[in-house]
């Protein structure tokens, strides 16, 4: 039980850096989460400075997760309208002329 449990646990490991991979700016903003959490800089001595560091961390890293998911959004959307033949552009029509 143990050991399947472990096998599931490395697979979903594997599953979020491959999908972390695609993401470097989430990326990046775990990275800083974790320099916070280890205190990297060495430079944090309360437990509030702690606190007021890791929610503007979460509170970018939310930001450029929303500003990620209307990207996609948009591209999904874009290319969805493209694919549909059925619907065209709407373009100025040329004047007849006499």
């Amino acid at each position: 039980m143990i050991k399947k449990q472990r096998m599931i646990q490395s697979e979903n490991s594997d599953d979020f850096f491959q999908r972390l991979q695609r993401h470097p700016q989430l990326r990046a903003k775990f990275e800083s989460l974790l320099d916070v959490v280890e205190n990297a800089s060495g430079d944090v001595v309360k437990a509030h400075e702690a606190e007021e560091r890791v929610f503007e961390e979460l509170r970018q890293m939310g930001q450029e997760a929303i500003q990620a998911w209307a990207e996609r959004k948009h591209q999904k959307l874009v290319a969805e309208c493209d694919s549909h033949s059925d619907l065209s552009r709407k373009q100025k029509k040329a004047l007849l002329a006499d």
